[in-house]
């Protein structure tokens, strides 16, 4: 993985933390926050250094989990209300983003 610039890390970090409890975002919606197309960095971001923000509120494309704690955060959804629908694969769930997804 390439290593991102610390204002770049920053930067993300803190779009992150003002995410409030009840939305998501998605990878791209966090980097267009940023005037950046970097979805991919985004996630690359929050895999290093997001265990400190409320991770669970940024989710992939289409209102998937994030990639392999679909199960850590199903309790933190649940807790805050973010409306989920049962789906058939691996995680087991999508959030409904036409319903929870944060415009800033």
């Amino acid at each position: 993985m390439p290593q991102q610039p610390v204002g770049f890390v920053d930067a993300v970090l803190a779009v992150v933390a003002e995410i409030p409890p009840g939305q998501v975002a998605t990878y791209g919606d966090v980097a267009a926050v940023l005037g950046s197309r970097g979805a991919r960095a985004v996630g690359q971001v929050m895999a290093r250094y997001g265990s400190d923000v409320p991770w669970w509120r940024v989710v992939r494309a289409g209102g998937r989990p994030p990639a392999g704690h679909a199960e850590a955060a199903r309790p933190r959804y649940e807790a805050e209300g973010v409306p989920m629908r049962a789906t058939a694969d691996d995680d087991g769930y999508r959030i409904d983003l036409a319903a929870c997804r944060w415009r800033p």
